[in-house]
């Protein structure tokens, strides 16, 4: 059922952008409603009813000791402080989730990235992020780190510290600190997992 009038473009912006619905309730009247979105107004998911993701997240078993994981240390503006979560970027144009994670995981890091491929993909597929106010989604791309931590290939914008964390770090971070939603909900596996197969999880249990 459409819920909407029209929509209406409210910022131009190139990454992402403010838009007004001229909503409707369930009885059919009429509200404001605002949500952000990273995709231009002819191609929003309202329209196009897709679940592509704009974006990945990605979860770094590091390869020399599958015991720790690798997360990113990044101050957020909207918080005016530093936040606990995995690496992550969005996909350029002609990019697979995978090739984003191992492009991002290096410009984050410094570290090179092997895409972990099995298990069930349904567990790859895209998720939404916050629908209340936007209509992006977002994968998991799971895999091995390994190499040199660099800085060397950050943005200005970006001040990200990197770290190798261990299951008593990582659950200590859980309880005490400030986490993204998403680090958060992985590490609960990270902390759970076998590590002679670190990626268990991912199979089916049927």
């Amino acid at each position: 059922m459409k819920k909407y009038t029209r929509i209406q473009k409210l910022s131009d912006n190139k990454f992402l952008n403010l838009f007004q619905l001229d909503a409707l309730t369930d009885s059919g009247h009429p509200f404001d409603y605002f949500f952000v979105s990273r995709r231009k107004e002819n191609e929003l998911k309202l329209l196009t009813k897709d679940i592509l993701a704009e974006g990945v997240v990605i979860y770094p078993i590091l390869r020399e000791d599958p015991e720790k994981i690798v997360l990113i240390r990044q101050y957020r503006y909207p918080l005016g402080d530093y936040l606990y979560e995995l690496p992550a970027g969005l996909i350029d144009n002609g990019e697979t989730p995978q090739e984003a994670a191992v492009r991002e995981m290096k410009e984050e890091t410094g570290l090179s990235f092997v895409v972990y491929e099995e298990g069930n993909e349904a567990y790859r597929r895209p998720f939404f992020m916050g629908a209340g106010f936007t209509d992006e989604s977002c994968s998991v791309v799971f895999g091995y780190a390994s190499g040199t931590i660099s800085r060397a290939n950050l943005e200005d914008t970006e001040t990200i510290q990197v770290l190798i964390v261990d299951k008593k770090e990582a659950a200590r971070i859980i309880k005490q600190e400030k986490v993204s939603m998403r680090a958060a909900y992985l590490l609960i596996n990270f902390l759970h997992a076998d590590k002679e197969n670190p990626f268990a999880f991912l199979q089916d249990t049927e």
